[in-house]
């Protein structure tokens, strides 16, 4: 009886950690079978990209537009003409003929200097003027009678030279009168200080009862506006571009004011003749009539330089274009409603609106806004009315 126990107890625990075996294989098939059920479904819920939600975008009508090919850079403005004006003699300063900021004309009457030292000076060199001219006169007369004498060999030779010899020394003593004379005038007349061109007068840098020297302190600075220079510099990998499209004709040019709609309209007129070997820029002017005097000297400028206008080239927004690290693309939004990422090359890009060189044709849409919901293959929904690419202008 003991020997039987043993043997039946023996038995259980064996079947025991059979069905234990057997449900672990069987709890392990169930949960595979689940997690296969689990994939089919997701696979089954997932389906083809284009069998997904529609994605909202914008989207614009890629354009064929003559685009100007530019460079940009920043410009000063510069007076073609600017004038220190100073006092060519000295004396007391005692009259101011013109305001601070005045347009005045050339020849027109700025400072007056006292003149009575001057004038005193005048009179002073008319008379030894006077005076010369009167002994030469009388020698003149002495040396033609002692010519007369010596030809009838009633004076020596000796008078006779010395008579001539007295006359020229006369003549050339009332030639430097004369001279002195003309000096005493013209420093008389620089007295009156007048505008030696048609501009702009700057501020006043000396007040009336001031003395002033002879070319020392400048009294005002005057400026000529119109025409005026702008100045500027494009880098020396463009100049032989420059150069090819200066010698084909004129290239215009235009100053971009701040707080101004409508830029100055000019022409490049000057190319250095060197690189500045510092910058590795050379020096370019545009000149502009500036006849509403927008333009003012110091000011700076935003400068657009057109060098030829490029025929019917590919245009659309610039937020259109997406950067990977393959290179730019687009979303091209077919006449199905899907979307076809296209790559592209972008010839050039501004602010509003991109050149693309290759991989898109005009009329075309492409997508402008929404391209992080957009997958390629799938469906998109157009949001607002298709717009046009914008203008290609500077």
């Amino acid at each position: 009886m003991h020997r039987s126990g043993q043997s039946n107890a023996v038995v259980r625990r064996w079947l025991w950690r059979t069905l234990a075996k057997a449900g672990a294989v069987s709890l392990g098939l169930g949960l595979a079978a689940v997690a296969a059920c689990s994939r089919q479904n997701a696979a089954a819920q997932s389906g083809p990209a284009s069998a997904g939600p529609a994605a909202p975008v914008e989207v614009a009508l890629a354009a064929a537009e003559d685009v100007p090919v530019d460079l940009k850079t920043i410009g000063t403005v510069q007076p073609i003409i600017s004038v220190a004006v100073k006092a060519q003699v000295g004396g007391v300063l005692t009259e101011v003929h013109f305001s601070e900021g005045q347009h005045v004309k050339k020849g027109a009457l700025l400072f007056v200097i006292d003149p009575r030292p001057y004038a005193a000076a005048l009179h002073q060199a008319e008379g030894i003027l006077a005076r010369d001219s009167a002994q030469l006169q009388n020698a003149i007369k002495e040396a033609d009678r002692t010519a007369s004498l010596f030809q009838k060999q009633l004076a020596s030779q000796e008078d006779f030279d010395s008579s001539r010899a007295g006359a020229e020394a006369l003549k050339g003593l009332v030639q430097a009168d004369r001279a002195a004379l003309e000096n005493a005038r013209l420093q008389l007349e620089y007295c009156s200080i007048r505008s030696p061109l048609d501009g702009l007068a700057g501020q006043r840098m000396v007040d009336p009862g001031n003395v002033v020297k002879a070319g020392d302190a400048t009294l005002v600075i005057i400026n000529q506006l119109k025409p005026i220079y702008v100045n500027f510099t494009a880098p020396q990998q463009q100049l032989p571009e420059i150069l090819q499209y200066r010698a084909a004709g004129r290239l215009p040019v235009q100053a971009l004011i701040t707080g101004q709609d409508q830029p100055a309209e000019g022409e490049l007129t000057f190319v250095d003749n060197q690189v500045n070997t510092t910058t590795g820029t050379i020096l370019l002017r545009a000149t502009f009539a500036n006849a509403d005097e927008r333009l003012w000297p110091g000011q700076f400028v935003n400068v657009v330089l057109t060098l030829y206008t490029q025929k019917n080239a590919v245009v659309i927004p610039s937020r259109a274009v997406q950067t990977s690290q393959q290179g730019q693309y687009i979303f091209v939004v077919k006449p199905d409603l899907t979307a076809e990422m296209r790559p592209v090359t972008v010839s050039r890009t501004t602010d509003t609106w991109a050149v693309i060189a290759g991989g898109l044709k005009p009329e075309e849409k492409v997508v402008t806004d929404g391209q992080l919901r957009v997958v390629p293959g799938g469906k998109v929904e157009i949001k607002t009315n298709q717009s046009p690419a914008p203008a290609a202008k500077p």
